[in-house]
């Protein structure tokens, strides 16, 4: 391990980049970029022991992670499709029939092709109720 030359992290930021393109999420960039820093500070000081090398990869990696996720929490992407992945959000507002009665807090409507599992008030089948909230895959409702 004590060869690790600066093209040696270089070469691991291509491979991360590279990665990156193929597999799903963000995280891969960030390493990426953090093998490129690191590959920059061994180039400029050659002498810089691998033991430190290692040290300022890590360091780097997760301050890119924890900047980029304060970035991206701060700029959350724009989108024509707001509800897409989170089916339940969709139903908020919506007035539906109880096919099942809400006993202890528990019951069943069913939504387009989709029983769903419903949480609120007791209510007996047949009740009209509206959705206002989500939890998980259950709709949290109460009389209409």
């Amino acid at each position: 391990m004590s060869g690790i030359e600066f093209w040696h992290w270089l070469s691991l930021g291509a491979i991360l980049a590279v990665v990156e393109m193929v597999a799903p999420g963000v995280y891969f960039l960030w390493l990426g970029i953090a093998a490129l820093l690191v590959g920059g500070v061994a180039w400029l000081w050659p002498d810089l022991h691998w033991q430190y090398q290692v040290l300022l990869f890590a360091l780097f990696a997760i301050a890119d992670v924890t900047l980029s996720r304060r970035w991206m929490r701060a700029r959350p992407a724009v989108t024509d499709q707001p509800h897409l992945n989170r089916r339940g959000e969709q139903y908020v507002g919506r007035l539906l029939t109880l096919d099942q009665p809400i006993v202890d807090g528990v019951g069943r409507a069913h939504v387009e092709d989709t029983m769903w599992r419903v949480s609120g008030p007791d209510l007996p089948a047949g009740q009209r109720i509206r959705v206002v909230g989500v939890d998980g895959a259950t709709l949290r409702v109460e009389a209409a």
